[in-house]
């Protein structure tokens, strides 16, 4: 879902104006002329923009049915985004897709939610649908579009939404400079790819990249820091195989998966938990964000045991280790966070870019809640492993347990540095291109962000090094354990 999605995910895997107002990402935008619309049918009926995010959307046939354009200065584009309902009062859905809640907030403004997201988007009614998103075609990836639109459509979403410029020591305007010039009416794709792509290979940032959903294969760029290598299937099979056997060495027993095997968990001795967690998405036992939430649910409620939280057998210790977290649904990644507190907190805050011309500038900070699980929670000390490889979701349930009480030890590397939504979007020929927008702000002062450079560790040990792997050692976990053997168990 374009609005919002963090799909297809993390490292491995989204109006020049005569009459001007400011849209989602505060560009102004040229509303189509004439009276103010007729009373809307139901409280939601009509046009809204979006505060920050770039988009607008539309509400009709009596709040039945919604859809969203994507905007900038110089385009609109039909969204994703068509979601319906039955039940006026319900939540929109979209085949495949989590649900959609849209609630008045008086005539002129209201709030959008999605499931399997933090937070709210704000959106304020506008007169009428801008004058380039009428009758605006949808992209089709079969016929020829001028590159020179396409080109202009990608360096105008970034200008108006990306916050991260000035620290990626990227002049974007000077990026245009470069790169407007070689596109003409007969560029062809390949060359236009390739364009594109270096436009954004310097921002070093994994939330941003490229593809031809017809051709993912010969056309898909994805960034990354650049002391990052993401592993490919074989090297993640050798990874997972170096942690099952430091786990096995460690003397553990009891061991269960679950989600495909991207969570398990076993205990080691001392009481001690192993808690591993490599993704917040597509845990293979149904289809869609719901049935995540209903595996995760399960395994949770199988670890976190009223024996195991409570009593003589509790447990002393847990360690949990998202060093091979690629990410997924941060709403997902708080569920954890819920499992391991008995107090409520504020996980962080987060607000998103919505200034076309002023990357300073956001929406109002919002702040996230953890909230206890409804049963046994574990509240004892807790280590988390952390490395380059813990991205996106697996950087958010990082930063929520910062402000756990007791707080954790972090343990390996600092985090990827990717907190923000994926920002998906169509270009006018059809590929997808996607970028943050968002900030996550630490909860203790409401300004530090961890962008880019990622979460630090207090303790910190190779990760996955070569020589480890080899060696069949694994210093993270062996001082995880040390780290909660002198929390006085």
């Amino acid at each position: 879902m374009p609005v919002r999605s963090r799909s297809p995910r993390a490292a491995a895997l989204f109006l020049a104006a005569a009459v001007a107002v400011t849209t989602a990402a505060g560009t102004g935008t040229a509303l189509a002329r004439g009276p103010r619309p007729a009373a809307p049918a139901t409280a939601l009926d009509g046009v809204w923009r979006m505060d920050g995010y770039g988009t607008v959307a539309v509400v009709e046939d009596g709040g039945r049915r919604l859809r969203t354009y994507e905007t900038t200065a110089v385009s609109c584009l039909p969204g994703a985004l068509t979601a319906s309902r039955t039940d006026p009062s319900g939540p929109f859905r979209q085949d495949g897709e989590p649900a959609v809640t849209v609630t008045a907030r008086g005539r002129d403004t209201a709030r959008l939610a999605f499931a399997d997201n933090v937070g709210h988007r704000t959106l304020h009614r506008v007169p009428a649908l801008p004058d380039r998103c009428v009758n605006a075609p949808a992209p089709d990836p079969g016929a020829h579009t001028d590159p020179r639109v396409v080109f202009d459509t990608f360096w105008q979403t970034y200008a108006e939404n990306y916050p991260f410029f000035a620290a990626r020591h990227v002049d974007w305007n000077a990026v245009r400079d470069r790169y407007r010039p070689r596109i003409t009416a007969g560029t062809g794709e390949p060359e236009l790819f390739r364009v594109l792509s270096d436009m954004i290979r310097p921002l070093y940032d994994g939330h941003t990249g490229l593809v031809d959903p017809r051709r993912p294969r010969e056309y898909l760029f994805t960034g990354h820091r650049q002391d990052t290598v993401v592993p490919d299937g074989t090297a993640r099979q050798r990874i997972d195989e170096a942690v099952a056997g430091s786990v096995a060495k460690a003397g553990a027993r009891g061991q269960r998966s679950w989600a495909g095997g991207q969570i398990t968990y076993a205990e080691l001795p001392g009481r001690t938990g192993f808690l591993r967690i490599t993704s917040f998405l597509n845990y293979g036992e149904g289809e869609g964000y719901e049935a995540d939430k209903a595996a995760l649910r399960t395994a949770l409620d199988e670890v976190f045991t009223a024996a195991r939280t409570t009593g003589p057998d509790a447990l002393r210790g847990l360690v949990l280790d998202l060093r091979l977290n690629g990410g997924g649904s941060d709403r997902l990644a708080l569920d954890v966070a819920e499992r391991l507190t008995a107090r409520p907190y504020t996980a962080y805050l987060k607000h998103a870019r919505n200034d076309a011309r002023d990357p300073r500038r956001f929406t109002p900070a919002e702040p996230v809640r953890v909230t206890p699980h409804d049963g046994p929670v574990y509240t004892g000390p807790l280590t988390v492993l952390t490395g380059r490889l813990t991205m996106s979701a697996g950087e958010t349930l990082t930063q929520a347990l910062l402000q756990r009480g007791p707080e954790p030890a972090l343990v390996g590397e600092n985090t990827q540095g990717l907190f923000s939504d994926r920002l998906t979007r169509k270009l006018p020929n059809g590929w997808l291109f996607w970028l943050p927008n968002e900030e996550f702000l630490s909860a203790r002062d409401g300004r530090t962000t961890y962008d880019g450079a990622g979460i630090p560790p207090q303790y910190r040990t190779s990760v996955f090094a070569e020589e480890d792997l080899t060696a069949r050692r694994d210093p993270a976990l062996a001082k995880a354990l040390e780290v909660l053997r002198g929390a006085g168990r």
